[in-house]
């Protein structure tokens, strides 16, 4: 363990950590918006810029990505600072200016309009929902497609995904509310990605609860004992009591 300093305060910090992680364990606010715990940090947005010095050197850097160094020296609200995050959020708030999570958040750092056009988007392209597929689900059934203002997220060739399994960890990690996962009947829908999958009813309920292509994929994987797959988690949570009761008894 070594010592940084923030915003003129000793904070201890370990090796791996990043700048981010040492300043929330210490109360210092900083504004983030495509950072996720679960997630591998990705840098995107750079609203959690900070001013880190070193050897007397001085640059500004996402202090989700930078790592922690012994005697970094850290600022996180100078004017410079202030500037560079009310410009990004002023981007943000061009590029979809319904988001209340955006607008809260141009809030934060001084911002109530943007001088830019408006483009009506849902999506900032923080990568969050590509990063929970691919790494946290493994599942890759979205990625970035295009550069530049054609930039965006997508299944290939922005088809029905065969590959989706109707997790929802997409629609859960999105700042934005811009993917949404809705249930009619016994059919799940992703509809930000073109995406419908058939739902299975749980075996003693009978509610719809999972898709079938997750349920198989479970299977595949042996993750559950297969009298547990077909269950929704309450009915789950009731064998395996009356399970328990029945061994203790």
């Amino acid at each position: 363990m070594f010592q940084i300093e923030i915003n003129d305060r000793p904070c201890d910090a370990e090796q791996g950590e990043t700048v981010l992680e040492v300043a929330r364990r210490n109360g210092i606010r900083i504004p983030t918006l495509c950072h996720h715990e679960g997630l591998e940090p990705y840098g995107a947005c750079r609203i959690c810029i900070v001013e880190v010095t070193q050897r007397g050197r001085s640059r500004l850097e996402s202090s989700c990505t930078r790592p922690v160094e012994e005697g970094m020296v850290v600022r996180t609200d100078t004017d410079e600072i202030r500037e560079y995050r009310a410009l990004i959020a002023e981007l943000l708030l061009a590029r979809c200016p319904d988001s209340q999570r955006i607008r809260e958040l141009a809030r934060e750092v001084g911002v109530t309009e943007t001088r830019f056009s408006l483009l009506n988007e849902d999506c900032i392209l923080c990568g969050l929902c590509v990063r929970a597929c691919q790494d946290a689900i493994g599942a890759s059934a979205i990625s970035f497609m295009n550069r530049g203002m054609a930039r965006k997220v997508s299944t290939p060739f922005e088809i029905n995904s065969d590959v989706c399994v109707g997790c929802g960890a997409c629609a859960q990690v999105c700042p934005t509310g811009a993917i949404k996962i809705e249930d009619v009947g016994d059919r799940r829908y992703v509809r930000y990605f073109n995406t419908e999958l058939e739902l299975l009813a749980c075996n003693e309920c009978g509610k719809p609860f999972t898709t079938k292509r997750r349920e198989e994929r479970l299977a595949a994987e042996q993750t559950l004992p297969e009298d547990m797959l077909r269950l929704c988690q309450a009915c789950r949570r009731k064998r395996l009591a009356s399970s328990l009761r029945t061994y203790v008894g």
